[in-house]
């Protein structure tokens, strides 16, 4: 399945809620849902929503997952995989495991506005982990990781401009962050109750895997 590369907020539309996919932008009045907040298509406008109910809303839930952290498919059952065979609780291993990716990391960071433009700032080599370039977005990091931009990469407009609009953003208590050296350090596993500002009800993805 390729990623999608369509207008995100049709995403954020489909699931009838904010999804954060765009930075700045979604917490401002020009955020589309907030204009159009009905489904996109030639009838989004009319079309009542139907009330969902055993799998559909367990599609729907694992969809709105994979689109606040932008995993294809099969990288999201992977990642339930691994998930079922760590200990504790399924769904928060999941989440947990997304969460850890370098790219939500760098996000969570303050040096891209969105995910999906940490993804492209992982992608391109600005990044390194323990003083080594990493380019891997889906590399899970831990505690004890360092992370910070590579001193050639941190006068790149693209990260100044990102600082600029996630200074509003709290860091979640698992990363420490020194914004003015663009560097941090995962300080420890990412705790439930700060892993997304977006409602998650984890346990209806759990319940669609296992039919």
């Amino acid at each position: 399945m390729a990623r999608y590369r369509g207008p995100v907020c049709r995403l954020c539309r489909r699931e009838g809620m904010k999804l954060f996919l765009k930075g700045e932008r979604c917490y401002g009045s020009s955020c589309a849902i907030e204009k159009r907040n009905y489904f996109p298509g030639q009838h989004g406008k009319t079309s009542r929503p139907k009330r969902l109910i055993g799998y559909g809303l367990q599609l729907r839930e694992k969809q709105k997952v994979r689109r606040i952290y932008g995993i294809l498919e099969q990288q999201f059952r992977n990642y339930y995989k691994k998930a079922v065979t760590m200990k504790g609780v399924v769904g928060e291993n999941l989440l947990s495991l997304l969460e850890r990716r370098l790219d939500n990391a760098v996000f969570r960071m303050g040096f891209g506005a969105s995910r999906a433009q940490a993804r492209q700032v992982v992608r391109h080599g600005h990044v390194q982990v323990n003083g080594r370039k990493v380019n891997i977005p889906s590399y899970l990091v831990k505690p004890g990781d360092q992370i910070a931009v590579r001193e050639n990469s941190r006068k790149h407009v693209g990260l100044t401009m990102a600082l600029e609009s996630t200074e509003h953003l709290l860091v979640p208590s698992w990363i420490e962050v020194d914004r003015e050296n663009l560097s941090g350090k995962v300080t420890g596993m990412p705790r439930r109750d700060e892993l997304v500002q977006i409602p998650i009800n984890e346990q209806l993805i759990v319940e669609l895997y296992s039919r």
